[in-house]
């Protein structure tokens, strides 16, 4: 009964009546299981207990929803209410991502629901959309800012031109991030959701351990700054697109033209943009967390388990054995800075290394530094990963540069 949990509670209280006017059924609070009351939430006489398995196994129970978060005992909880014959309904992206496939696969076999449309992107119905309104379409690719901590903080960073410490220091002030802010600005909790959306899209078997995650921590005002000069926008995007080898799966900071609409996402709001084979791309925007946006979610499942709509939980009855590829073979364009020596001859000696590698350059800007070492920026077209690694080592192991090369990947994400 915490945020999402009184919110759920407030929301089946305050729209009972809409509710049973839209599934022919009174959808009743039987029993709360709780570790401590909530203020926020007046239960009046709902029955209230201290062991969550006393739901899961109450016999008088048909939906048991999980708002518990985390891995256990977050699993066990949910197990026991499958086998006990209840349908499921849960926020939990930790674990679907990570145990989606063995929940599923008990579901199936007793023949009960497991829905999850909160478990991505809050109040934004992407679970639905994905699975159901665009089931007509093949995906080719999606793209999301589902996490509303790195997108708050990369947008302080680009309006305000704060650091990175600053920004996150208020996050935590205002309750967007975390004490421990790990899972949000290292993109773990992106790749969690992510992970359950390449399975919706692509019809493959949850694989949050193949999902690459790089977060927003390196990330500096500086190249907020170039980004911008050079007209486009750093977001911190899950992206998942089908390739002739595999699907790519990957989180991490990204350059998108500012003209794209999800580059004028901002603020702690999420925003995912699917492009489908016959649809073309279409973009699902708004609240990604919060008790009633959230809640907004987790009722919309209840109401579907009580309609008995039977749906496939990713939506396909039969899995790809298409892989995922790893990130060496994944291809798109660069932005690079690196700190060199000034002095003739060094640019010359870093594009050849490029070129030698076979990487063609878009753009190159050596800009005005009062120092002997200058910072250049370069953009470069699309190239594999394996190769742009290479090139970058190479490139630091030259004696005029300093440092580490930043990369921060390039995506158009046009239609």
């Amino acid at each position: 009964m915490g945020t999402v949990g009184s919110g759920t509670f407030n929301v089946l209280q305050g729209n009972g009546a809409e509710i049973t006017r839209r599934t022919g059924a009174e959808v009743k609070v039987a029993q709360v299981a709780q570790r401590r009351a909530n203020p926020a939430c007046d239960m009046g006489t709902t029955a209230i207990t201290d062991d969550i398995f006393a739901v899961a196994t109450n016999p008088e129970i048909d939906v048991v929803v999980e708002l518990i978060g985390g891995y256990e005992p977050a699993k066990e909880l949910v197990l026991t209410a499958i086998r006990n014959g209840k349908h499921v309904v849960t926020a939990n992206k930790a674990l679907i991502a990570v145990h989606g496939n063995e929940i599923f696969a008990e579901a199936a076999k007793h023949k009960v629901t497991v829905a999850y449309e909160a478990a991505v992107a809050g109040g934004i119905p992407i679970i639905k959309s994905v699975r159901e309104g665009l089931a007509a379409n093949q995906v080719n690719w999606l793209a999301g800012i589902i996490n509303g901590t790195g997108n708050f903080i990369l947008t302080e960073m680009r309006d305000k031109g704060r650091d990175f410490a600053d920004v996150l220091k208020e996050a935590q002030e205002l309750g967007y991030a975390e004490a421990d802010p790990t899972f949000d600005v290292e993109g773990i909790d992106a790749a969690h959701k992510l992970t359950i959306l390449s399975s919706l899209a692509f019809g493959i078997p949850l694989q949050f351990d193949a999902c690459f995650t790089e977060g927003i921590s390196k990330v500096s005002q500086e190249d907020v700054a170039n980004a911008e000069a050079l007209g486009y926008r750093i977001k911190h995007l899950g992206i998942s697109r089908r390739t002739d080898k595999g699907v790519e799966l990957r989180v991490h900071p990204t350059l998108i033209p500012e003209k794209r609409l999800i580059a004028n996402v901002h603020g702690v709001m999420n925003a995912v943009l699917v492009d489908g084979d016959a649809v073309g791309p279409t973009m699902y925007y708004g609240a990604g967390a919060g008790a009633e946006p959230t809640a907004s979610a987790v009722v919309a499942d209840i109401v579907d388990v009580v309609r008995g709509l039977q749906v496939s939980p990713l939506g396909y009855e039969s899995m790809s054995d298409m892989p995922v590829l790893p990130m060496e073979d994944v291809e798109t364009a660069y932005y690079l800075r690196m700190m060199v020596t000034e002095k003739p001859g060094v640019l010359a000696k870093v594009t050849k290394i490029l070129g030698d590698g076979g990487i063609s350059i878009e753009a190159i800007q050596q800009q005005e530094h009062h120092s002997a070492q200058v910072p250049v920026i370069i953009l470069t077209q699309t190239v594999r990963e394996g190769q742009m690694n290479a090139a970058i080592a190479a490139i630091e192991d030259l004696v005029e540069v300093s440092g580490q090369v930043t990369r921060i990947r390039v995506e158009n994400l046009d239609g």
